[in-house]
């Protein structure tokens, strides 16, 4: 025993080295990519570009042929259903969700869409986006999640997680455009 906490320890030290790396190397990386079509897309829909990037940067990690487990596509992972109801809102015959300005319009769209309908914050709007809208309305409706029309506990780890790192890396976004715009 004497022998195998010293291993232990060290191991466990390790480990929350490794996890304090990974998160900080993660923060750090920024990417600008799609920078024309995002600045763009979120001026046309009224998105916070910072935010634009964020989503992208967590649901994607900027591979415009991302798919996930669900069937999510693209740049903004949108579902195929959800892209069929907004193509028919915004005209789109024929459409591809590999397409990162495609993409990214739709993704623009479906947010500022959840904005609107998740009492006009955009926190509101990340979690539906990552859960749903009918989810995030019935928790804005519960005192024990929601004040003042803004979710204040998130009952899905998955989501909670996702609008913390969300919102997190929106903020980093939003020094790095300000940086780059006074370049």
């Amino acid at each position: 025993m004497k022998k195998v906490l010293p291993v232990i320890i060290t191991l466990v030290v390790l480990a929350v080295f490794a996890a304090a790396l990974f998160f900080a190397l993660r923060a750090e990386s920024l990417p600008l990519e799609y920078r024309e079509s995002i600045e763009l897309m979120s001026a046309e829909y009224g998105v916070p570009p910072e935010l634009v990037f964020a989503m992208v940067r967590n649901e994607s990690r900027f591979d415009p042929n991302a798919r996930s487990r669900v069937g999510a596509v693209g740049l903004m992972q949108l579902m195929p259903d959800t892209a069929e109801e907004i193509s028919k809102k915004l005209g789109y015959e024929v459409y591809d969700l590999t397409d990162p300005g495609t993409n990214i319009r739709f993704g623009c769209y479906y947010l500022a869409y959840l904005y609107r309908n998740t009492g006009r914050n955009w926190r509101n709007a990340v979690a539906a986006y990552n859960c749903g809208i009918g989810k995030v309305n019935k928790w804005l409706s519960d005192p024990a999640c929601s004040k003042d029309g803004e979710l204040t506990t998130i009952p899905i780890d998955e989501t909670r997680l996702y609008v913390e790192y969300v919102l997190r890396d929106a903020e980093k976004y939003k020094e790095l455009l300000k940086e780059k715009s006074e370049e």
